[in-house]
């Protein structure tokens, strides 16, 4: 892991996120033209549900290119963000999004207990998402509901 060089501020940490998501929702392409994968440090970490720990730039993007492939698209509900900051490189955001995966579409609340809710930790240094990892339901269009027996009377 590299050095801190540059002390950041909440704000300027959320606008890289911010550009993370968009870029997310623009089919992996940042503002500027760039690809995702150059918001991240070199030596970076990701994880994502039922994929697991990505350790550096091109497991991250193996992580994205498979999980990416099931999703036709997706947008993230930017005005209902909660943000939480840590005081240091960690920004937590919770929100909601909603899209077309694989298997069908999915909205979060719809139905309520479906996928569309998600949480994502970072830690941001130097203008690079350091460590990222993303916790929600990966079941987008709510197919595996037979083994929650709580499920069977919604579904």
């Amino acid at each position: 892991m590299a050095l801190s060089r540059e002390t950041m501020t909440d704000e300027q940490r959320k606008s890289v996120v911010l550009e993370y998501l968009k870029a997310f929702d623009n089919g992996g392409v940042t503002s500027t033209g760039d690809g995702i994968l150059d918001l991240f440090a070199d030596d970076a970490q990701a994880y994502f549900p039922k994929w697991g720990l990505a350790n550096g730039k091109e497991e991250i993007g193996r992580m994205f290119g498979d999980v990416g492939s099931t999703i036709k698209k997706i947008e993230h509900h930017y005005s209902h963000f909660n943000w939480v900051f840590s005081g240091s490189d960690v920004v937590v955001v919770e929100g909601t999004s909603h899209g077309e995966h694989r298997d069908g579409p999915w909205r979060a609340g719809v139905p309520e207990w479906a996928a569309g809710r998600w949480c994502d930790v970072f830690e941001i240094r130097d203008w690079r998402i350091q460590r990222l990892f993303i916790y929600l339901d990966p079941d987008y269009a709510a197919k595996d509901t037979e083994r929650y027996p709580w499920l069977a009377d919604r579904t």
